[in-house]
């Protein structure tokens, strides 16, 4: 079975989503994004939550751990979807949030992180196995 890079995205968030209303938070906004003056995206959030009172900017990181996956090239099972999150990345998330708090008139003293959920999923058992990093990346 195959599955295009974009489709396994919107699987794992979906996913992502489903395990963080499971977990008792409250999805506030799902794919966010800032555009440039130019015109293309600078950066975006794949899921907006909060639970008590901090919001969670959450990146889903999916991969696919099935060898028939993308043609025969399934990703090594030693990979980690977080490692997908350098420091490039990281800096685009911090803004993206920034930019989201302002645009939603949050008050400068609303507690906020950034979260990394990481889901490796096997097509053929039609399993996932998900680890959820909270505060992975400081601001």
């Amino acid at each position: 079975m195959q599955i295009s890079r974009k489709k396994l995205g919107q699987i794992g968030e979906k996913i992502a989503e489903d395990f963080l209303k499971r977990k008792g938070y409250k999805i506030l906004d799902k794919n966010y994004f800032v555009k440039s003056v130019f015109g293309p995206k600078t950066g975006e959030i794949d899921i907006v939550a909060k639970k008590d009172d901090t919001i969670s900017f959450v990146e889903v990181k999916s991969l696919v751990v099935t060898p028939t996956a993308f043609g025969g090239r399934g990703d090594a099972g030693d990979v980690s979807p977080e490692d997908k999150v350098n420091f490039q990345k990281q800096r685009k998330l911090i803004k993206t949030a920034q930019s989201w708090l302002m645009k939603n008139k949050m008050p400068s003293n609303i507690k906020w992180q950034i979260d990394v959920i990481a889901i490796k999923i096997d097509l053929d058992s039609k399993k996932a196995k998900i680890r959820h990093f909270k505060n992975a990346i400081g601001g």
